[in-house]
């Protein structure tokens, strides 16, 4: 219990959030394996630009965005999530995929254009191989419950049905330095501040809630009949998080506003902050890769 309370405490200060559909499943990574549909399958949110290749911020903006917000046009992926019968494999689409900006009165800087970051351990087999205190990384069923992260591994699946949502949230390093974007770090990590050649950002947070009662009607106890497409059924660790700043450059300053107040909308040139585009996210590159979780191992050499 002193972990979740940890966690409220260092959301309280400065915020904003932003909700975004999910436009694409596939089978790419352009941060860990650029150019390649070797990865596991994983959900995108944000610009419709992405493709197996790593774009620059400014490609990013020539896209559709899927959320709310018309001066965010950065992407953002996580895993999927598939309920598993027998041979079959369903995708479990969250209720809403939000992405929250946290302890903004403590940032010195927006993103840096084509700024990137991964979260989260994908290859993560045990709560030991989790820092929830860095990485804030849990699962639990929101709304009534049940509550029983106290009785199992807290970045396990709960170990019977949600009464409303499933939910999991994710934390992103805080800390770059600007004159090498790929060197990044938590100020957690490093007693609530950054290292000396780095500057801090606002502190980027996942927290999507899954959708289970309409995938799993008839509810679940022990382990659950789900698993991620990086894991293993019914463990939950593996769960990562992938960003690239798409962010206009002048909403990305406007962010840095929000101070010493619990909300601010991101408005900027491109529109106010809280309105969907009137265009439609789409797949960018529909004739390569896969959306099909048995025929992504089989394009990984993970089945016979």
């Amino acid at each position: 219990m002193k972990t979740a309370l940890f966690l409220l405490v260092g959301v309280a200060s400065a915020l904003t959030d932003i909700e975004h559909k999910p436009f694409m499943r596939k089978n790419i990574d352009p941060i860990v394996t650029p150019g390649q549909y070797v990865s596991h399958m994983h959900s995108f949110y944000g610009s419709d630009v992405i493709t197996k290749d790593l774009p620059t911020t400014v490609q990013l903006q020539k896209g559709c965005p899927s959320g709310e917000n018309p001066n965010d046009l950065s992407i953002y992926w996580a895993p999927t999530l598939y309920y598993v019968n027998g041979n079959t494999y369903t995708e479990i689409y969250p209720a809403t995929f939000k992405t929250y900006y946290e302890q903004i009165d403590h940032a010195e800087i927006p993103f840096p254009p084509n700024f990137y970051a991964v979260a989260g351990n994908a290859s993560a087999t045990s709560q030991a191989d989790i820092d929830e205190k860095i990485t804030a990384i849990t699962w639990w069923c929101d709304g009534n419950g049940p509550e029983d992260r106290n009785s199992r591994p807290r970045a396990a699946f709960p170990r019977s049905t949600c009464s409303a949502h499933m939910q999991a949230i994710l934390r992103f390093p805080d800390c770059v330095d600007p004159n090498k974007i790929t060197d990044y770090t938590y100020a957690a990590a490093h007693g609530g501040k950054c290292p000396s050649n780095m500057k801090r950002m606002p502190s980027l947070r996942f927290s999507i809630r899954y959708d289970t009662r309409k995938a799993i009607p008839q509810g679940w106890k022990g382990v659950p009949p789900f698993k991620l497409a990086c894991g293993e059924m019914g463990d939950g660790y593996c769960f990562h998080g992938d960003f690239i700043n798409g962010w206009y450059e002048d909403a990305a300053k406007n962010m840095l506003k929000a101070k010493g107040q619990t909300f601010m909308r991101i408005d900027g040139a491109h529109g106010m902050g809280k309105q969907f585009s009137s265009c439609k996210a789409k797949d960018a590159d529909p004739d390569h890769g896969t959306s099909d979780y048995l025929k992504s191992l089989e394009m990984m050499g993970e089945r016979k």
